[in-house]
């Protein structure tokens, strides 16, 4: 089926379309901007994962989101990184309170997890986290060798900790303000998320390359 026009079904409007995630459609701008003010605006996420017995998991992780890429750090030997290496299918949901019901807005995200292998994407990740909370230079030094305390840690280590790139296809966008239980939903095509990608992963080769740069200096 092509992801351009995607059926769905929305409780208060019955039927909808799910529009690819195309710059040329204004809708879709601004739904853009207010899914990358959402994402920078929060921490914290919900996470759902499929366990081996069909029972789902839902767990509050942190996260850091470079666009529409999402990243998390999780321990080697936890349950929902054992779930994911079975099925890298997850739900996310982002949001807060608000003083007003019509001050509502989240997200929710249907996504592929899987754990990151390329050491320029870590290390890119890792600095990022840092520039955006530099809290995390003030942990505790049991975080640079405690397993999976490690996640805290200001550069964790890959052997205790795994990197998790998290890819949306579908995003649901919560706006009360438009009208109480107002959502529109985003599809993300192939072609969007390998662009994205892309687009990324020159970011990280160019951390690289600085970082040698800096060494080289030293």
């Amino acid at each position: 089926m092509d992801r351009q026009a995607i059926p769905a079904f929305d409780s208060e409007q019955g039927p909808v379309v799910l529009s690819s995630f195309s710059a040329e459609l204004p809708v879709n701008r601004k739904l853009k901007n207010l899914v990358l003010q959402l994402l920078d605006e929060h921490r914290v996420m919900t996470i759902a994962t499929n366990r081996p017995d069909g029972w789902p998991q839902a767990t509050i992780v942190g996260y850091l989101n470079d666009g529409f890429l999402l990243y998390c750090f999780v321990a080697r030997n936890a349950q929902k990184y054992a779930n994911i290496l079975r099925d890298p299918r997850v739900s996310i949901a982002i949001g807060s309170d608000a003083p007003q019901p019509r001050d509502i807005k989240g997200l929710s995200l249907a996504a592929r997890a899987t754990p990151v292998a390329d050491h320029d994407e870590f290390d890119y990740v890792s600095a990022l986290r840092l520039k955006r909370h530099p809290e995390y230079a003030a942990s505790p030094p049991w975080a640079a060798t405690d397993g999976a305390a490690q996640r805290a840690a200001p550069k964790p280590s890959p052997d205790s900790v795994v990197l998790l790139r998290i890819v949306p296809e579908i995003i649901s966008v919560l706006d009360y303000s438009k009208a109480f239980g107002h959502s529109d939903l985003i599809a993300f095509s192939e072609r969007d998320l390998d662009m994205h990608l892309d687009s990324r992963r020159h970011r990280w080769a160019d951390s690289a390359g600085s970082d040698a740069e800096e060494q080289d200096e030293e």
